[in-house]
């Protein structure tokens, strides 16, 4: 079987703006009484904007504090302040051999796609001048569950037109690599803490076009012979 497409997620593999979306939820708790460091900040990768809100609440013992109508304004005030934020991203903030990779996928016409939960996702990529290196990209606002549910990989392979078990996707949440695993994809994970991935990288380093197809294919060639 042949690999037809590599999916990304974006914050933690394309580039990192986890501390911006730190900086961005830790002043709208300050302002409610509630107080998170990065180590939290880790537990909302891969998470929708509204539960990590919730998650933020239980953390600061205010759930059930705030009506729908203040949370929303909540999320709405983080958001504003993190896409402000997003200024300060230039085309050097990818994270290490992402552009070359992207590069070598294109050259040997598989497709790419981009599994994001971030509304932002299309400014972000505007911003790193990497807006047309996409052929389709699914995000928030073309699903109903978040991950760990599989269903934006499974909108990306369809915009794609290519089957699950015909993609890898790439991940640097457990929540991803989950939504990967339960969509029939390949995982592969970006940093510690993924042991379900079916590779494990340490960094976007180590993400190379022929670390990828390498892995296919003995994935591949295994699955044949089992």
């Amino acid at each position: 079987m042949m690999l037809k497409a590599v999916i990304f997620d974006l914050d933690g593999v394309i580039t990192d703006t986890a501390h911006l979306h730190f900086l961005a939820w830790r002043s709208v708790a300050e302002e409610i009484g509630i107080t998170i460091d990065e180590a939290f900040n880790d537990e909302l990768k891969g998470i929708s904007r509204m539960e990590s809100l919730q998650r933020i609440l239980r953390h600061g013992g205010k759930e059930g504090a705030f009506s729908d109508k203040q949370c929303l304004a909540l999320a709405g005030k983080k958001n504003t302040r993190y896409v402000q934020s997003l200024a300060s991203l230039t085309e050097a903030s990818m994270l290490p051999g992402i552009r070359e990779l992207l590069a070598e996928i294109r050259r040997a016409k598989v497709k790419t796609g981009l599994a994001s939960v971030s509304l932002n996702a299309p400014g972000i990529l505007h911003a790193l001048g990497i807006a047309t290196a996409f052929d389709f990209c699914a995000d928030a606002s073309r699903i109903i569950c978040s991950k760990p549910d599989p269903e934006i990989f499974l909108a990306a392979c369809e915009g794609l037109h290519v089957r699950p078990q015909e993609a890898i996707g790439i991940e640097d949440a457990a929540a991803g690599v989950e939504a990967i695993n339960a969509a029939g994809m390949l995982s592969v994970g970006i940093g510690p803490g993924l042991d379900r991935a079916a590779l494990q990288l340490r960094s976007t380093r180590e993400l190379t076009w022929n670390r990828l197809t390498d892995f296919w294919t003995s994935r591949t060639v295994s699955i044949r012979n089992s």
